[in-house]
């Protein structure tokens, strides 16, 4: 029995599956030309807080790959989404700039601020993460015992074009550690990010395939949340994430190797 029967949607990871940092990775134009000539359900899903979809969209093009900013789910968009749902004001923003566009239309504190918060909003900042930035944040939690910490995303490290770089989680964890408050985490490996992304494509999770280059964040988040986990060679892969105890569904070289795989025969 193929290993891919009953499948019928996508999920593909951006930075490390189709682009490492500003290069783009070999066949990945082609893939995805593919996955959208053959029809088949798909989104592409990344913890990137650095840029809203419209940028990511905007990167994609110039990379050859033409996608809509709807075809993309960052943590970013989905935690907006939410907060619309909760009516919510008092918003604290630990985001980069561009991202800010995903929360224009809600009520937002100044940057300065240090109480007032209800929700604060924790995304990557790269070098603008300092003592003080995060002194701020803590600040923020700490005034308002209610206040919610949301977390968009929790991978630990990414692979800059500089060299390997700490990611969004170890400052989540240490406002967590500091305030005694768990995280609202949207995006991966949040099953709550996999839900809304499998609602996206109108498939049952058992019927969706992750593809990501994260053996945690990507292949184990997604198979805690029912879907297929493939994990490619490439980006952040490292040999030993194959000594892992998390099990892929399926190994890829790289996201070359998925036209063939999904035309396989089902025998």
């Amino acid at each position: 029995m193929s290993e891919r029967q009953g499948l019928r949607g996508i999920l593909i990871d951006m930075d490390g599956v189709l682009y490492a940092a500003n290069k783009i990775i070999g066949g990945a134009v082609e893939t995805a030309a593919w996955v959208r000539g053959q029809g088949i359900p798909h989104l592409l899903v990344t913890n990137t807080t650095s840029g809203s979809r419209n940028a990511l969209a905007d990167k994609l093009l110039a990379f050859g790959i033409p996608v809509p900013e709807t075809e993309i789910l960052t943590p970013a968009a989905a935690a907006a989404e939410w907060l619309r749902t909760q009516a919510a004001v008092e918003i604290a923003l630990f985001v980069r700039s561009s991202a800010r566009v995903e929360f224009a239309d809600l009520f937002c504190l100044p940057d300065d601020a240090e109480c007032g918060a209800s929700y604060v909003v924790v995304g990557d900042l790269g070098d603008r993460w300092d003592y003080r930035t995060l002194n701020r944040a803590f600040r923020l939690l700490y005034h308002n015992p209610s206040a919610k910490l949301v977390a968009l995303g929790m991978t630990r490290y990414w692979v800059a074009p500089d060299g390997i770089s700490l990611d969004v989680a170890p400052f989540v964890v240490a406002l967590e550690h500091a305030t005694r408050r768990k995280a609202l985490v949207f995006g991966k490996p949040a099953t709550p990010f996999f839900v809304a992304a499998v609602e996206k494509l109108a498939l049952p999770a058992n019927q969706v395939i992750m593809v990501g280059d994260d053996i945690e964040t990507d292949v184990a988040g997604a198979q805690a949340a029912g879907l297929k986990g493939a994990l490619v060679r490439t980006g952040k892969f490292r040999s030993t994430d194959l000594d892992s105890a998390v099990r892929p569904d399926v190994v890829f070289d790289s996201i070359a190797d998925l036209p063939r795989w999904w035309r396989g025969q089902i025998g």
